[in-house]
């Protein structure tokens, strides 16, 4: 399955953000699924920089082509706006890896 990552990246220490996101991707990846994820344009956005909505919108073509997205916690405009159209769109939503691993491993 194809996994979105959405959660903090700006508010609070973007590196532990970062960090997060990447453990979490990687947590997804053992488990047997392909995760995305958009916290590592990071590194892009160090050599090239954007706007905020160039982002948003990259993020959102890649969200679109998931079969999931998993929430991690923290404030965060960016992964509200991401959450809602995975909604909209009916994406299942999964609050923190822990929400992720129990209910994609019932329905299997």
């Amino acid at each position: 399955m194809r996994v979105y990552i959405a959660g903090p990246y700006t508010k609070g220490d973007v590196a532990v953000n970062v960090h997060n996101a990447i453990i979490t991707g990687d947590e997804v990846f053992n488990l047997g699924h392909s995760p995305y994820i958009p916290h590592l344009t990071h590194f892009w956005h160090m050599l090239c920089p954007r706007d905020w909505g160039a982002w948003v919108s990259q993020d959102s073509v890649w969200l679109l082509q998931c079969e999931a997205v998993i929430r991690l916690p923290g404030e965060s405009k960016g992964a509200d706006i991401e959450i809602a159209l995975a909604k909209s769109k009916g994406i299942p939503v999964y609050e923190g890896l822990e929400d992720f691993i129990y209910r994609s491993t019932r329905s299997a």
